[in-house]
């Protein structure tokens, strides 16, 4: 399919993870995408897919600088005259005893997750009114459902990503935006692999890859969630087919958690 022929989508923390594998599948149907990360290597991750002959820039970005995500949305339109979807993906994660847990571990998680997220869809919302509509789509967690020990900053970020959600799909609605979030579950990424192994120090004695196996076990599928998963759900919220979807936030989660 190439549904998105002509259409440029703009995706946050696409180096790698989830983000590159929302990136991949929008090229692959034909999008013009911009890759963002505050690393350096994203237009490595640009030219990787332009090697399988998709349409892709990389922008060097941090979200929770308003320049920076001025430059971003720019930097699409002046490329591709447009800005047609925004997929909010980039985030951080700690883990920490609440004792433990800094101010700064809270404020910049704050400031990546929600704050970061909010700064983009305001400039995408900026572009698209003009333009008659556009998707925004954002990445919470499974942790905007139900937040999990030692990660309370984290949690809060997630959850405030879901209530923002929502009131901006409210809010645009009349505009022809819609704005929807995922929730991923369990993802192989390296962001997980972090996962894996801190709360593993914390929770007991277990290897690497130990804890994490033993959770996929509660899953119904049984199988932890690879970033095409989420890609999926992506590529058909931002899709015609999706046309009468705004203000939901979905679970990409094999089931762990139902709702």
């Amino acid at each position: 399919m190439q549904r998105f022929t002509g259409k440029t989508v703009v995706v946050t923390g696409g180096n790698k993870g989830i983000g590159l594998a929302i990136a991949d599948r929008f090229g692959s149907e034909g999008a013009n995408v911009v890759i963002a990360s505050f690393e350096a290597n994203v237009e490595e991750a640009a030219a990787g897919l332009r090697a399988k002959g998709m349409t892709a820039i990389g922008v060097v970005c941090d979200v929770t600088k308003r320049s920076d995500v001025v430059a971003l949305y720019n930097a699409a339109v002046q490329r591709f005259g447009a800005v047609d979807v925004s997929v909010q993906n980039a985030g951080i994660i700690t883990i920490a005893r609440v004792e433990d847990l800094t101010e700064q571990e809270w404020d910049a998680t704050m400031e990546v997750n929600t704050k970061g997220a909010f700064l983009c869809c305001q400039e995408a919302i900026r572009r698209m009114r003009p333009n008659g509509g556009g998707r925004l789509i954002n990445i919470a967690s499974g942790q905007a459902r139900d937040g999990f020990i030692y990660t309370p900053h984290y949690a809060a970020s997630k959850f405030g990503v879901m209530g923002m959600t929502q009131s901006l799909a409210k809010e645009v609605a009349l505009d022809g935006i819609t704005v929807n979030a995922i929730c991923p579950g369990i993802i192989r990424t390296d962001m997980w692999d972090y996962n894996d192994r801190v709360w593993g120090e914390m929770l007991g004695d277990y290897e690497p890859g130990e804890l994490m196996e033993s959770w996929v076990q509660n899953i119904p599928m049984k199988r932890a969630g690879e970033g095409k998963d989420v890609a999926g759900l992506i590529a058909f919220l931002a899709s015609a087919d999706a046309d009468y979807i705004t203000g939901q936030t979905i679970n990409v989660d094999g089931g762990l958690i139902m709702s």
